[in-house]
């Protein structure tokens, strides 16, 4: 039977290992920025990271597949895949500004089991492993209690190169400028969702992200005690390029926002 304790200590020590080889390069990393598409950049070390991850993680799940950015592996397994992004926040490192964050998450089947995000600027580790709570740097954490929108802070993602929605997202932001404490944009949507997780925000939404953009933030949203959906309510949050996370009491009034305004 699997230990998943002792793999998100193993994952975690992963984490934090490529955090410190990124931080120690990022003076270089002008020299080597692609274009991957319209405002979406990969650097050398993007890739050297998601090599450096996909080799120690082989090594602890043999038999496992991986879904990753920048396509290191296209492996995939029967059982156990692991859900990569080397550096969230890839234009926030080119520019030397935090946030920038390693996401894994496990998926087990078709059941996510494990998450670990490590946020490099302040050096924090997130993560959880299933039927535990999460931690940040060894410290349990768990969602806000906010109960309503209008004492929420929220977070977001501003479309960088798809903006077939962008009229209903404009109205909610407009709306939570009204109706809310805040709304923040950092720029890396896997920080985000650690932050609701922790609490530090009430809640979150995004759409045109990737699996390795939100796999583990929104496996530790759920294991703190909150709740995540796509804009519709469902569950299709994961592959479906939309996500929204909230801590438990204010999600229905979130929600129903959200499907109002954006969808």
């Amino acid at each position: 039977m699997m230990n998943y304790q002792e793999l998100c200590q193993q994952v975690c020590d992963i984490a934090r290992q490529t955090g410190h080889y990124i931080k120690a390069q990022r003076k270089e990393a002008w020299i080597n920025i692609e274009v991957k598409g319209s405002n979406d950049f990969v650097t050398q070390v993007d890739k050297a990271s998601e090599q450096r991850i996909v080799s120690a993680l082989q090594g602890l799940l043999p038999e496992s597949g991986f879904i990753a950015e920048e396509g290191t592996s296209d492996a995939r397994g029967d059982v156990y895949n692991w859900i990569i992004d080397p550096i969230d926040g890839t234009t926030n490192f080119i520019h030397g500004l935090s946030p920038y964050a390693i996401s894994i998450a496990l998926m087990e089947r078709n059941e996510l089991v494990l998450g670990v995000i490590y946020e490099i600027g302040l050096d924090e580790c997130f993560y959880s492993y299933c039927g535990a709570p999460v931690y940040l740097n060894g410290k349990e954490v768990r969602v806000s209690a906010t109960s309503m929108v209008k004492d929420s802070l929220i977070a977001t993602g501003f479309p960088y190169s798809n903006y077939s929605r962008l009229d209903g997202f404009m109205d909610s932001v407009r709306y939570f400028m009204e109706h809310s404490r805040g709304l923040r944009r950092l720029g890396s949507a896997a920080t985000d969702l650690a932050y609701v997780a922790c609490g530090r925000f009430d809640s979150f939404y995004e759409y045109n992200l990737k699996p390795w953009d939100v796999a583990a933030g929104a496996f530790l949203v759920q294991q703190a005690g909150g709740k995540v959906c796509d804009f519709n309510g469902g569950d299709d949050y994961i592959f479906g390029e939309e996500i929204i996370a909230t801590n438990a009491e204010s999600f229905n009034e979130f929600k129903e926002v959200i499907n109002r305004i954006v969808r």
